[in-house]
């Protein structure tokens, strides 16, 4: 079959062949017919099987997807091929996410959960900060993922601005000592922990990968501490 052109819809054609339809999982959730997909169609026994099926179809569905709009950016990813590296009908995928748009806000949700800096001395800030990122890029797939998206194309680098702009620079302000200079020295902070996360997670840097937990922290603790902390130089 011959992909259409991308767009931000990148619906499946009315004209799909009958045999894209019969490739769909006979589970009634993974059904388009159904009316939803954590729940029986009408007149259907409930399947207690049914919700570890949706999320294990989602979690497919999204891993596809990252790697997918990291390796052909957003506008050239489709849904067919998405589909395709998951194993699932493209139908399943535009059930579940609607359109490229709401299957890309799904890939791209990070909640990095940053620490509470006002709870800490003030001297333990900075590796207090690290630490943390570094925990999270170790056990959150999704981060890493978002952050080969976020270099490769816009929509992908729009999305990891608002989750600092949201999530990361209000942790930040809290500490600040000039509350004006908060957005540099966050700028500042994510040049350290973004780039080592780079250079770690993404690209492999025989160096940076092998550093243990406790040499990363150690390393750009200080750093990080001088620009949550110091005075304007």
């Amino acid at each position: 079959m011959v992909e259409h052109a991308p767009s931000t819809t990148d619906a499946v054609p009315d004209t799909a062949p009958a045999a894209a339809s019969a490739a769909m999982s006979d589970a009634a959730a993974d059904h388009a017919g159904a009316p939803d997909a954590e729940g029986p169609a009408p007149g259907e026994a409930a399947d207690p099987a049914r919700p570890r099926r949706s999320a294990a179809t989602r979690a497919a569905i999204l891993a596809a997807a990252r790697d997918r709009f990291a390796a052909d950016g957003y506008e050239r990813a489709t849904i067919r091929a998405i589909a395709r590296d998951a194993d699932i009908d493209p139908s399943m995928v535009m059930r579940y996410y609607g359109n490229k748009a709401g299957l890309f806000a799904a890939a791209s949700e990070i909640e990095v959960h940053a620490p509470d800096l006002t709870h800490f001395p003030r001297e333990e800030a900075g590796a207090r900060l690290v630490r943390h990122f570094v925990e999270r890029w170790e056990c959150d797939e999704t981060l890493t993922a978002m952050m080969r998206v976020g270099v490769t194309n816009e929509a992908g680098a729009e999305r990891m601005r608002g989750v600092f702009a949201e999530q990361i620079k209000p942790v930040l302000a809290a500490v600040c000592p000039v509350p004006e200079e908060a957005p540099t020295r966050a700028a500042l902070i994510a040049s350290q922990i973004l780039g080592m996360a780079l250079c770690r997670y993404v690209l492999h840097l025989p160096p940076a990968v092998g550093l243990s937990h406790d040499e990363v922290i150690a390393w750009l603790a200080p750093t990080v501490q001088r620009y949550l902390t110091a005075e304007h130089p």
